[in-house]
């Protein structure tokens, strides 16, 4: 295998988590020859720890100050320069780097994305919540500093390698593959006893435990159409969701003359991340091969609305534009919160979010905000939590 020859300074913004993990993991079998500006870590100082001796960044960061004395501890003597908090946070994503994986999970990872882009910094985007809540700024924040944004999800990066940029105008659709989640084929009065347990449990993919839920809700894939709308500057309608439970076909493009376009892999988060590492180019290292052969065959099936209406409620949000997908975000990440904590059942996730967006929406909110800056992504934020704890409590009462 060769090797990239050209130093670059490289940071990974939640790198304890899974897709933080796995870009290390790449970087390390590809044998990447990058010098490492920053790490930074929620709350897991143990994995943080163990990933700075490896990669010696100038600066290892925990979101979490209450576990700052013991980073600081475990790291005296190494030259390692430490921090902890959300702002420090912040100035590690605008850490001189020429490469910055975007992996914090949910809506704490767009002040630090935003901050990333602000630098100039090609971003390799895995938060999904940064284009969601504040999309067009962001995009427009890294375009106008230098820098780019190259989508680290499956899903996106499919598109971003087969969508050819001269002849975006005769695109017809774009088609966001699913697997359908570990709840595919259960009935309504199955998931409505699913505990979090189960709901994490997902056939293909290794990832964290927000994520999972979202897969198995199918609000990942909501999130992803909102994402898909933005980074491919597509309308709404023209964005499209296909369960694929085998998960080798990431996503197609459909083109106005008849083709059809796909981006077909191993489920490996690796192989996304290698792309956006490495773009224009690619970066050898030991991927997994499809053997299509060995798999036998590919099936599809349209995505059940009535089992499955946070795909419903995204597209919805989308259409509506404004702060819609914003409040939609927070009102997830509430409910998922209270799932996980038992408070609410598998089903009450996406009732939470409908009533969320409805409440707000009598507001007047949605209609007026523009949900595009940093700071009123966080108005809204801030606002459709408190909406979505209220509708929690009723449910919990």
């Amino acid at each position: 295998m060769g090797k990239l020859t050209l130093p670059r300074r490289v940071s990974v913004l939640g790198s304890t988590g899974s897709v933080g993990v796995s870009t290390l993991d790449l970087l390390d079998k590809a044998g990447a020859e990058v010098e490492v500006s920053a790490l930074t870590a929620g709350k897991n100082v143990e994995r943080l720890v163990e990933q700075a001796l490896r990669w010696r960044p100038k600066l290892a960061v925990v979101e979490d100050e209450t576990k700052y004395a013991e980073l600081r501890e475990r790291l005296k003597g190494s030259g390692i320069e430490t921090a902890a908090g959300a702002d420090a946070v912040v100035d590690a994503a605008a850490a001189d780097a020429q490469w910055v994986m975007s992996a914090i999970v949910g809506f704490a990872g767009l002040a630090p994305t935003m901050a990333a882009a602000k630098a100039g910094a090609v971003i390799g985007l895995a938060n999904k919540e940064s284009l969601v809540c504040a999309g067009p700024s962001l995009l427009r924040t890294a375009k106008f500093a230098g820098g780019a944004v190259i989508p680290v999800d499956s899903e996106h990066s499919a598109i971003f390698q087969v969508l050819d940029p001269m002849n975006a105008q005769h695109v017809s659709r774009l088609i966001l593959t699913a697997s359908g989640g570990p709840f595919r084929g259960w009935t309504m009065e199955q998931m409505a006893h699913a505990t979090p347990e189960q709901a994490v449990a997902h056939p293909k993919w290794d990832m964290g435990v927000k994520i999972s839920i979202d897969s198995a809700t199918m609000m990942n894939k909501g999130l992803e159409m909102i994402e898909a709308a933005y980074l491919f500057s597509m309308p709404s309608e023209r964005v499209d969701v296909l369960v694929h439970p085998q998960s080798i076909i990431h996503s197609l493009v459909e083109y106005a003359d008849g083709s059809t376009l796909a981006q077909l892999g191993a489920p490996d988060m690796r192989t996304p991340i290698a792309c956006a590492f490495a773009w224009p180019d690619r970066l050898p290292w030991p991927a997994p091969k499809l053997d299509l052969a060995a798999i036998g065959q590919l099936t599809f099936e349209e995505p059940d609305l009535r089992r499955f209406p946070a795909l419903k409620i995204a597209k919805e949000a989308l259409a509506a534009g404004g702060a819609a997908p914003a409040v939609m975000n927070a009102a997830n990440e509430v409910a998922v919160a209270a799932f996980l904590d038992r408070k609410i059942g598998f089903l009450d996730i996406a009732s939470t979010v409908a009533e969320t967006l409805e409440r707000v929406d009598a507001q007047g909110f949605v209609a007026a905000t523009g949900g595009d800056t940093l700071e009123t992504a966080r108005q809204t934020d801030s606002i459709a939590r408190r909406v979505a704890n209220d509708v929690v409590s009723g449910l919990t009462r």
